[in-house]
Order: C-alpha cells, then structure tokens, then sequence
C-alpha cells in the first residue's frame, strides 16, 4: 500500500467525534470517521474513508487502507505477545475494504520476522478473531469467530478459516484453502485444500472456490484432486512432486500446488485421513 508517512495531520474533511483521542502526528485522510472512545496513536496512518466506529485502539506503527473499516473494541498495533521483543519501532498494516468485526485483535510485527503484520485487502475479521505477530495474509481472507493464530503464520488469498480453529505458528495456510471450524492446525495446508480435525488432516479439496472462483469445471477439477491423490500415494507427498509435475505438465494449479510442497518449511503437510474423531474421506 501506498500511504503518506507518519507525521501528517487530520483531514478538515474528515469526522472525528470530540469523544475520540487522536495523538499529534497521525494522518487521517478525507472521509475518514472516528467514532466515540477511539484512540488512534502518533504513528498511525488512515487512508481515504476509514472507519472505527467506537472504542477502537490503533497502538504503534499502523496503515490502514482506503475504505478499511473496524467495529466496537477492537485492538491493532499493540505490542506483539512475545517475550523477545524489546519495544522495536514494528508495526501492522491492512489493506484496502478489509473489515474487521468486534473483539478482535491484531498484534505488530517482531524483529524475528519483517517488522509487519500484514492483511490485504477485501479480508474479513471476524469477532473476538487472534492475529498474532508477523502473521501475513493475502487478498479476500476470511477468518471466522474466535480464529487463533500464532506468530508468522502465512496465509494464501481466498482462503476461509472457520470458527475456532486454531493455527501453529510458522504454518503455511495454500490459496483458497479451508480450514473446518475447531480444527488444530500444526502442519502446511496445501492450495485449494481441505483440512478438517483437531489436530487437522487433508480431507480433499476446496472444490467450492476452484468451481467457483477459480471457475474450473467438475472435469478440471476432478484432474487437480487426482494430482493431489497421486502426491499422497507414498510415504511422504515431498518424494511424489517430480512424478506428478511429469503426469500433469501446463497445469497452473497443480503447478501451484508442488511448488507450495516444494516450499515445505519447518512443519512439512498436513497428513491425508483421519482428523481427530473425523472419518477418511476421499481427497477428490
């Protein structure tokens, strides 16, 4: 995001309630509104048509975007919950049209990762929602009540989180993935997966968002969940890539897929099966 730097001043078109505290230095652009008990702090910067509509606490180095919109007592900025950090100038940023709903909160960034936090644009956070420091989420993210998630976790764009699920820090969450409600995630979710389970498990694919906003037919789909199939077959889904980028050579989301596996990280992929008390399901 392009924002003006820190060190501005409040637009004489924007709406700021006398109730509402807003440190010197911050920049609030035109069309901005900022409700009763905000406190928006020196560091801050609001672009175009933000809106905190009460009790909102802006803390540290923090970028909203254009049309970025917060609900009733929620925190962004505050200090990152991490007992090596020593008060560095880190901060959060969100991108444009992200809404963020009541409760929620979302910490700075560390010097263990970039020094951000970051959100993009058209997310939804919903209530009493946890994102935890240097956690960076693509485009038209949605978390669902109560998500949790640690430090560093990295989710694609389009993907869904559902309610109360919880993510280990240092996951890697694929685009268009769905995380079910109540899951404990300690491993890599592939793209376009689905993971289900307390301690969570591959249970096929996100056939919903290939169909419909990836626009894949039943037929393309049905060769993605067979390239995925094909990565399950062994011991180890790392040891197929070669085999499967052979078998489907042009396609750009199995393409996606091995590349994320080629990328494993620290926590390797969720396992294919049983999630918890769930039962095997196909991964077609």
């Amino acid at each position: 995001m392009d924002h003006p730097a820190p060190g501005g001043a409040v637009s004489p078109a924007a709406v700021v309630s006398p109730a509402a505290f807003v440190a010197p230095g911050a920049s609030i652009a035109a069309g901005c509104r900022i409700g009763p008990g905000c406190v928006v702090g020196p560091d801050c910067v609001l672009d175009e048509g933000v809106e905190l509509t009460a009790h909102v606490v802006l803390d540290g180095i923090v970028r909203l975007g254009a049309g970025v919109r917060v609900a009733p007592f929620v925190t962004i900025g505050l200090p990152p919950q991490d007992l090596k950090y020593k008060g560095e100038p880190t901060g959060v940023e969100i991108g444009a049209r992200t809404h963020v709903r009541e409760h929620a909160t979302i910490h700075r960034g560390s010097v263990g990762g970039d020094g951000w936090t970051r959100i993009g644009a058209d997310c939804l956070i919903m209530c009493v929602a946890h994102v935890a420091h240097d956690c960076q989420l693509g485009d038209g993210v949605i978390l669902v009540n109560n998500v949790m998630l640690a430090g560093h976790v990295r989710i694609g764009d389009f993907a869904v989180i559902q309610g109360g699920a919880a993510i280990q820090q240092f996951v890697r969450i694929g685009r268009m993935a769905l995380v079910a409600g109540m899951s404990g995630v300690e491993k890599n979710v592939l793209p376009f997966g689905r993971v289900k389970g307390y301690r969570a498990k591959l249970a096929g694919l996100n056939t919903i968002a290939l169909r419909r906003r990836a626009g894949l037919s039943k037929e393309q789909t049905m060769v993605v969940a067979r390239a995925v199939h094909d990565l399950y077959r062994g011991a180890r889904p790392e040891d197929q890539v070669e085999a499967v980028a052979a078998a489907h050579p042009g396609n750009p989301l199995v393409a996606e897929i091995l590349d994320f596996v080629r990328d494993r990280g620290r926590h390797g992929l969720c396992p294919f099966g049983r999630g918890g008390e769930d039962e095997d399901t196909d991964p077609a």
